[in-house]
């Protein structure tokens, strides 16, 4: 069911800043600031070769990433990201796996403009887990 590593995620409390460390300090090819309002973030890419580093900021106080960072003040790792070839079957099998799948369970439009999906951190080890279309 899994494809390649997508992106691993790491929500920052201040955007520009994260820019500017990856960029300035460790010489990274760092997309610019895309706003997405139905997941509540902001996102950049950062271009590793085999695989991204997605860095998320809350889009205000009802962002998802906005109480990540109140219990992580820092800043930490929010997700790892994987392909699947097909959003919906790879949905049914987990669910009939017992697997929960957040929000309505019907895939939503992400920062790659592809379906995605995320599963409940409990039933993978504390980890949340994004699931995006290939």
């Amino acid at each position: 069911m899994l494809g390649r590593l997508n992106h691993v995620a790491l929500a920052v409390p201040d955007l520009a800043a994260a820019v500017a460390a990856y960029r300035n300090t460790l010489g990274a090819e760092v997309t610019e600031p895309h706003a997405l309002p139905e997941h509540g973030v902001a996102v950049v890419f950062v271009n590793v070769g085999n695989t991204k580093i997605e860095l998320l900021e809350p889009l205000g106080e009802g962002s998802p990433i906005a109480a990540f960072l109140a219990k992580n003040p820092s800043g930490g790792m929010h997700h790892l990201c994987y392909e699947v070839d097909d959003i919906l079957a790879a949905r049914d099998q987990l669910k009939a796996a017992g697997a929960r799948v957040l929000g309505d369970g019907n895939p939503k439009t992400g920062a790659h403009g592809k379906p995605v999906l995320f599963l409940h951190p409990k039933d993978f080890f504390g980890t949340l887990i994004e699931l995006e279309q290939s």
